[in-house]
């Protein structure tokens, strides 16, 4: 054994390496390939695929202007002349440069040591594109001041992680569709394709055209057009382009085939170096104004530039702009949500972190509060929102699998910070072939969308191709969302209105897909806060995914911890320590256990459980807030109680209305399912009917027989089950 293995099993032994769940470490959730000296070499990897946007995002946020206040005249009306003002634009790029590498080194080391992501976290591109040419608009030209646009972005930080805390976000995560999920990596792969192929941030392949959209390009830039394209003869000319293709694309491709180890650094360092001397065709520091200045910048190696123009500089009165302040605030957040939730996804099962039963990935939670908070502080940093980044595909495809691959990168954008010069001239042609190559191992994933069922196959083809052409994952995901939901809905009327007679073709092959989510909309910290967990940020020893797992015996309320009846992964969400709920349906039927033993249920649908919970938890909050005498538990419930009888109504014309579309309302069930207590037998009783109960529904209630076939009692109260649809009742016999 080596050094470098002698390394590894030393981490690996220790509490780092049972932390980060590295191979070896002896953790139940150990991750295949996790080794130390990988995660470090694919987060130096991830960082380098990363680090052009120090110098991108910069660029295009100072476009705006920043805090920088232009003198206009009718001759310059937007300061393109005025010396001053450009001079304090030049102050607001070099703080952006330090502002994006601070807060990209804060949240991407934070997610890693905190979510156990392999993930890093930046400026988003396209974000920083809206914000500078939209909102705030070139040199101030937009209807909002940076000030206020900053302030938006704070805003939307907030509502994010509250979302979060609620568990909106992941419940948002596993709502869509399988198919769409899927494509979503493809498209992801074709978006990176294409900026690697680009000017801007690639090799300079293609370029825009007059007639068509895009064409084929490879000139120097000095040959290039007005209009921005290339001349025939001078079309794939450019020296930079060759030397990317075959030293940063044919030579890591051949050595990632031949496994040697830090290929993709090993494309990125080579093409950096030889792009690096002046005087050359190659060179990245052209003799031009340009030129000049990023040379001279490059030439100081090391230096720090504080934040002087943009640090918190938050405007609260934003009377004036109230409109486009909401309008930016709204996009801001959409944009975030589909934009993290869909790359997070994507990046999780590219690194095979999903679990295919809850299709949630361990950590999200964490994953999204520290991206949340992250944007909330990137905007007292004075830069645009924060999201997760695909170019972490880089090190998750050199075998990133932990946290460990984030820190790392996170550490070398704090590296980066006094180190900017070098690591903001990396030139994008060193970088442009490796975004090619790994969009290329992104697109795995098309052969497992369900391409046999017209409905899920063409809104996942919609969500492939939209990404790349309209340069936006946002766009992508609500075409597909968008389409899936039209197509689902027509193919239900019709089927409905033919009474079944019409079918759609392998309608049979259609991906399984359902609104309620397994274990609910409550995320699994809030479900073990109402169990009275003290420490209820931590999963239980045997959970899997934030909470979505069977309940075990230590979770069940006194009512039910002798049930054995929830099978194993049965998700069950309990609420307090007398009383839990079960979901089924679109409802849950919540049941209490009073002092002597009676039992008291309800059916709600979850909006209005969700409602009777608030006002339960708010009423003790405010009690333990003031003089009042902290309230007990039971009575947190019996105000939940009250409440939920003032919402069983509506709640009950909800399930009405739910099942009226199907022919067949009312069937009998005499199924025989487990259900055991500690050491009580019963004996064989009579079902009993329970018209009445939900609008004389005239459901048959079946005894319920455990493993065995012997009736059983759970803490000698006789309770019944039964069924309607998919939503499983109980009842107390007599």
């Amino acid at each position: 054994m080596g050094w470098i293995g002698r390394i590894n099993d030393g981490v690996a032994n220790s509490r780092v390496g049972h932390w980060f769940q590295l191979e070896g470490s002896g953790h139940p959730r150990e991750r295949p390939g996790s080794r130390f000296t990988t995660e470090i070499r694919a987060g130096i990897i991830s960082f380098f695929a990363m680090a052009y946007i120090l110098a991108v995002n910069s660029s295009i946020v100072a476009d705006s202007g920043g805090t920088c206040v232009c003198d206009s005249t009718p001759d310059d009306p937007i300061c393109a002349a005025n010396s001053d003002y450009l001079l304090c634009k030049n102050e607001v790029k070099r703080d952006l440069v330090t502002a994006t590498a601070a807060i990209s080194a804060l949240a991407t080391f934070f997610l890693g040591a905190l979510a156990n992501m392999p993930v890093g976290i930046s400026c988003g591109m396209g974000l920083n594109a809206y914000l500078a040419y939209d909102v705030v608009g070139f040199h101030g030209s937009g209807p909002v001041p940076y000030e206020v646009a900053m302030t938006a972005i704070f805003v939307e930080g907030l509502i994010f992680f509250g979302l979060t805390i609620l568990g909106l976000r992941q419940w948002l995560a596993r709502a869509i569709p399988r198919s769409i999920k899927l494509a979503t990596g493809a498209g992801i792969g074709l978006f990176l394709t294409l900026i690697g192929l680009t000017y801007s941030e690639g090799i300079g392949l293609i370029t825009g055209a007059v007639s068509t959209p895009v064409e084929l390009a490879g000139c120097s830039p000095a040959d290039k057009l007005e209009d921005g394209t290339c001349p025939g003869s001078h079309k794939m000319q450019n020296p930079t382009l060759w030397l990317a293709i075959f030293c940063g694309g044919i030579l890591t491709v051949v050595l990632t085939m031949f496994r040697v180890k830090g290929a993709i650094l090993i494309g990125i360092i080579l093409v950096s170096i030889c792009s690096w001397p002046r005087g050359t065709s190659i060179t990245a520091f052209p003799y031009t104004p340009v030129g000049d200045d990023s040379f001279n910048f490059f030439k100081k190696v090391v230096d720090f530039h504080p934040i002087t123009r943009i640090l918190a500089v938050q405007k609260w009165d934003i009377s004036a702009y109230s409109g486009q302040f909401g309008r930016a605030l709204i996009t801001f957040l959409y944009v975030d949500i589909l934009d993290c939730t869909g790359t997070l996804y994507s990046m999780a099962r590219f690194s095979n972190l999903i679990d295919e039963k809850t299709q949630d990935f361990e950590g999200s939670a964490t994953a999204y509060l520290v991206d949340s908070l992250s944007i909330t502080i990137g905007a007292v940093f004075g830069t645009s929102p924060v999201t997760a980044f695909i170019e972490s595909g880089a090190g998750i495809g050199e075998g990133g699998r932990t946290g460990i691959t984030a820190m790392m990168t996170g550490f070398c954008f704090f590296v980066s910070i006094f180190f900017a010069p070098i690591f903001a001239s990396i030139p994008p042609w060193a970088t442009g072939c490796v975004l090619i190559l790994i969009g290329s191992m992104m697109m795995q994933a098309v052969v497992n969308i369900n391409w046999r069922y017209m409905g899920d196959a063409v809104p996942a083809f919609l969500t492939i191709a939209i990404m790349p052409f309209t340069y936006s994952i946002a766009d992508g995901l609500i075409a597909g969302i968008c389409s899936y939901i039209v197509i689902q809905v027509l193919v239900w009327a019709v089927e409905t209105a033919s009474m079944g007679k019409l079918t759609a073709t392998n309608k049979k092959d259609k991906d399984p897909w359902t609104w309620r989510i397994p274990g609910g909309i409550l995320p699994g910290w809030l479900t073990r806060l109402f169990q009275g967990k003290k420490d209820f940020w931590r999963p239980y020893a045997d959970e899997t995914i934030d909470g979505n797992v069977g309940v075990n015996s230590h979770e069940m309320s006194p009512i039910g911890r002798n049930a054995d009846w929830v099978k194993p992964g049965e998700p069950l969400p309990h609420v307090g320590r007398s009383w839990f709920i079960h979901s089924g349906g679109i409802f849950y039927l919540v049941i209490m256990a009073d002092s002597d033993g009676s039992i008291s249920r309800y059916v709600l649908s979850e909006s209005l459980l969700l409602i009777g919970l608030s006002i339960a938890i708010a009423i003790d909050a405010a009690s333990q807030l003031t003089d009042l005498e902290p309230m007990t538990e039971p009575f947190v419930i019996s105000t939940t109680r009250a409440t939920c009888l003032a919402l069983n109504l509506v709640s009950r014309l909800l399930m009405q209305v739910r099942y009226s579309f199907r022919s067949a309302v009312i069937k009998k069930h005499s199924a025989s399912e487990g259900l055991a207590s500690d050491n009580n037998k019963m004996r064989s009783q009579q079902a009993h009917n329970d018209t009445g109960e939900l609008g004389n529904d005239g459901l048959q209630s079946s005894v319920i027989s455990g493993p065995n076939g012997n009736n059983q009692d759970m803490n000698e109260n006789n309770i019944t089950k039964r069924r309607m649809g998919g939503f499983h009742l109980l009842k107390r016999s007599s």
